[in-house]
C-alpha cells in the first residue's frame, strides 16, 4: 500500500492494482496525465522565455559595441567683413561714450566725424550725447558711411548724408502728440515708490516734488496715507510714448492738509498757482538743496566736534559730496570765502533785513560778492569744511541779523492774481480743476 496524495479530488481510497514488486509498468489515471502535462506546459514555456530575456539584457550592450564613431568637419567660421556690416546699423550710446568712440567701434574715419561736425547745424546735439540716446549709421557694402541719423532734439530729426565730397543735411520735422493723463495714489512706502505705482514717470513724480517743495517737505513731512492726484502731459511721437510733459495740475492731502497747485502762464512763463490764484513760489525757500535728509536741528545741541552743549543756530542736511546748494531766494551775495567753523561759505542779502547763510561747502558756484542772484541758483556744492564731521549743508535763516529757524519761521508770501488777471486764470485752469475734483471724488469712494 502507498501513501495516499494529498490532492485535492482524488477519492477517499486509491489502491494499486499491481504489486510493488511487479516490474511491470503501472498505469497512470487521468488525473496523472492531468498533472503531467500541466509541468510539461510550464517547462517548454520557461525553455522558451528564459533565453529571450537573456537576449534582451544584453540588447544594450550589443548595439553599444556596433557604434562608430565619425569625425565630421565643422563649417568654417563666416569671416565679418564690409559687407556683413552693410545696411542700418543702431547704437545706443553709453554713460560716457562720445560721437569719436562710436565712430572708432564701427570702425568710422575720425576725419569724416570732423566733416560731419564742421557741416551740421546741429553741432552741439552731436557734441553733447546723452546717455540712452540712439544714433543709427546707414553703410554700404563696401564699409562707407551713407548717412548719419540723429534726434536733434524731440521734434526733429537730422539726416547727415555723405555724397562723395559733399555732405547734405535733411531735417524731418516729427510732430509730438500731447496726452493728458490722470494718476493718482496714496503713500504707503514712499512718494517715489508709490508714485511709480501710480503710473507716474520719475521726471512727474520729480516735477511733482518740485512744485510743492515751498509747503512741503517731501524727506520729512510725508507720512503714511498722504495723498496725491495728478493730472499731466504723456508726449507721444509716431505712436510711442517719449516722456512726460508738464504738471498741468495736482494736489497732495500732507498730514491732513490740502496743497494745490496749477500751471499758468501769465506772461509766456510757466509758473504754478494755488486754486485762490497765489503763487506757490515763495520770495525765500525754506530748504535750499533737494535729496537731503534732515540731520540735526535748530536749538540746543552736543556739538559733534567740541563736545560740548552749544546752540545750534540753523539746520543741517545730510547729502553726498558734491550736491549742489540753491540760493532760497533772488539776493545779492554779501560774502564768499571761508568762514571760521562754516568752513567754505556764502551769506546772501535777500532785503528787508532777510539773510541766509550756507556753510561747509566743498566749493563755492560762479558767483562773486556783488553779484546778483536768482532763486534756485547753484551757488556751491555740499562738503565737510570747517568744524564737520560729515559732508552736509549748515542753512542759517536771519531776520535783521539775528537767526531764526528756517523751518518754522513765517515766510513772506507773494501777492495773488487779481482782477482780470484772476479771470483768466480760472478760465485756464477750470479743466485741470474739473479733473481733479472728479479724481479725488473717485478715491473717496474707493476707499469706503
Amino acid at each position: 500500500m502507498v501513501a495516499r496524495p494529498n490532492w485535492p479530488g482524488w477519492p477517499a481510497e486509491c489502491v494499486l492494482s499491481n504489486p510493488p514488486n511487479q516490474s511491470a509498468p503501472r498505469k497512470w489515471s487521468h488525473e496523472r496525465w492531468l498533472v503531467a502535462g500541466l509541468f510539461g506546459f510550464v517547462g517548454i514555456s520557461l525553455v522558451a522565455i528564459v533565453p529571450g530575456l537573456a537576449m534582451a539584457t544584453r540588447a544594450p550592450a550589443a548595439a553599444a559595441s556596433n557604434l562608430i564613431s565619425l569625425e565630421l568637419p565643422l563649417p568654417k567660421s563666416k569671416q565679418l567683413g564690409a559687407a556683413t556690416r552693410s545696411g542700418w546699423q543702431f547704437v545706443r550710446v553709453r554713460s560716457g561714450e562720445t560721437l569719436g568712440i562710436v565712430f572708432e567701434q564701427l570702425k568710422l574715419p575720425a576725419t569724416l566725424m570732423h566733416r560731419l561736425l564742421d557741416e551740421t547745424s546741429s553741432r552741439r546735439a552731436l557734441t553733447h550725447l546723452r546717455e540712452g540716446q540712439e544714433l543709427a549709421f546707414e553703410i554700404d557694402a563696401a564699409g562707407q558711411l551713407k548717412t548719419l541719423r540723429f534726434d536733434r532734439d524731440a521734434g526733429s530729426r537730422i539726416d547727415l548724408k555723405v555724397a562723395g565730397d559733399a555732405i547734405v543735411e535733411k531735417v524731418q520735422l516729427r510732430p509730438i502728440e500731447r496726452r493728458v493723463e490722470i494718476a493718482a495714489g496714496t503713500i504707503t512706502r514712499s512718494l517715489y515708490a508709490d508714485g511709480a505705482r501710480a503710473g507716474l514717470s520719475s521726471g512727474a513724480i520729480n516735477e511733482m516734488a518740485n512744485i510743492f517743495k515751498y509747503d512741503i517737505d517731501f524727506v520729512e513731512d510725508v507720512r503714511g496715507g498722504d495723498t496725491f492726484q495728478v493730472v499731466y502731459e504723456e508726449l507721444w511721437r509716431d505712436g510711442q510714448r517719449i516722456g512726460t510733459g508738464d504738471v498741468i495740475g495736482a494736489t497732495f492731502t500732507n498730514r491732513g492738509k490740502r496743497y494745490t497747485a496749477f500751471s499758468y502762464a501769465p506772461e509766456g512763463k510757466t509758473e504754478y498757482f494755488d486754486e485762490t490764484g497765489r503763487p506757490l513760489k515763495k520770495v525765500l525757500m525754506r530748504i535750499p538743496i533737494e535729496f537731503a535728509r534732515l540731520s540735526s536741528t535748530f536749538g540746543m545741541r552736543k556739538h559733534p566736534v567740541l563736545g560740548r552743549m552749544r546752540a545750534h543756530k540753523g539746520v543741517d542736511y545730510a547729502a553726498r559730496s558734491g550736491t549742489p546748494i540753491m540760493a532760497a531766494g533772488d539776493a545779492k551775495v554779501s560774502f564768499v570765502g571761508w568762514k571760521a567753523g562754516y568752513g567754505r561759505a556764502v551769506i546772501l542779502d535777500h532785503g528787508q533785513g532777510r539773510s541766509t547763510l550756507y556753510g561747509h561747502m566743498s566749493s563755492w558756484g560762479k558767483f562773486k560778492s556783488g553779484q546778483r542772484v536768482s532763486q534756485g541758483s547753484t551757488i556751491g556744492y555740499v562738503g565737510m569744511t570747517g568744524l564737520a564731521t560729515g559732508p552736509h549743508l549748515h542753512y542759517e535763516f536771519r531776520i535783521n541779523g539775528k537767526q531764526v529757524n528756517p523751518l518754522t519761521v513765517t515766510m513772506p508770501k507773494p501777492q495773488p492774481l487779481s482782477g482780470a488777471a484772476l479771470v483768466k486764470f480760472r478760465a485756464a485752469t477750470a479743466p485741470a480743476v474739473a479733473k481733479l475734483l472728479m479724481v479725488e471724488k473717485n478715491t473717496r469712494l474707493a476707499s469706503r
